[in-house]
């Protein structure tokens, strides 16, 4: 199971595909490397998984989160699965080079100090139209929210393209 989470996460899919012979699967696999039971725990296992930097986009904790964990958590040939230590070599720890400014400049933006900044995402995620998505913001501000985002699925499509979005936010 801990070589299917590996590969799930890496170069693996449910599937056989002809595409598979583009590309050297082998080089970009994940890989279980070590499995030990959990003490006391009947069938739980800590399975020790590395991936190959060269999956990842320098400087992307989204992207580095989203393949590590994205899809994984959704695998049915398991029952639970949580993720417990993730350690980040030094080397691609410096690509991170942290938001452009910190949160001080986000609450005089907001002009909101002594509290928590409190949002949400708007949901359902897809399917809104522009106006709709608007009404939501409209509504979660009015009701005490400090700000709202988009979930990761919302980008600019045909029913909700982002300048539209813009215009009625």
């Amino acid at each position: 199971a801990g070589a299917a989470v590996a590969a799930e996460s890496s170069t693996g899919t449910w599937t056989t595909v002809w595409t598979d012979g583009l590309t050297s699967l082998d080089r970009y696999k994940g890989r279980c490397y070590h499995i030990e039971p959990v003490p006391g725990e009947e069938d739980q296992y800590i399975w020790y998984v590395a991936y190959p930097l060269d999956l990842f986009e320098e400087g992307s904790v989204t992207n580095m989160f989203t393949s590590i964990v994205g899809n994984v958590f959704g695998f049915k040939a398991l029952r639970a699965l949580r993720l417990e230590d993730l350690r980040i070599p030094p080397a691609y720890a410096k690509t991170f080079h942290g938001p452009p400014h910190g949160i001080q400049v986000e609450r005089d933006k907001l002009n909101k100090y002594g509290r928590p900044l409190l949002g949400c995402t708007i949901k359902p995620k897809l399917g809104l139209s522009a106006k709709n998505y608007g009404r939501a913001c409209y509504e979660c501000l009015r009701g005490g929210l400090d700000f709202t985002k988009d979930d990761e699925n919302v980008n600019s499509q045909p029913f909700m393209r982002w300048r539209d979005r813009f215009v009625f936010v």
